[in-house]
């Protein structure tokens, strides 16, 4: 279980990183972004660990590796569009 909790601690930076990397102007402060990537993955290993039972390495952490991606996904901002006026306007 401490293996499952490391590894799945590890993937939510891992996955928060990447975001930030990839979306810095879309995602809010890169803290707030770490800890939501960290306790999603948390909760996803918590969440398969359940459902699946003990000896699923594998399973728990892509649960949690699943659950950490929706979460923040969660976060993701639209993309800031110009107003544009009608030529009838």
């Amino acid at each position: 279980m401490i293996l499952e909790a490391l590894g799945s601690a590890l993937l939510g930076i891992a996955l928060s990183w990447a975001a930030v990397r990839r979306l810095p102007d879309r995602l809010p402060a890169p803290r707030v972004v770490y800890g939501t990537g960290t306790l999603g993955a948390l909760f996803g290993a918590y969440l398969t660990h359940t459902a699946l039972g003990s000896g699923y390495l594998l399973g728990t952490l892509l649960g949690a590796l699943f659950v950490g991606g929706v979460t923040l996904s969660l976060l993701i901002r639209p993309e800031a569009r110009r107003l544009r006026r009608s030529a009838a306007a």
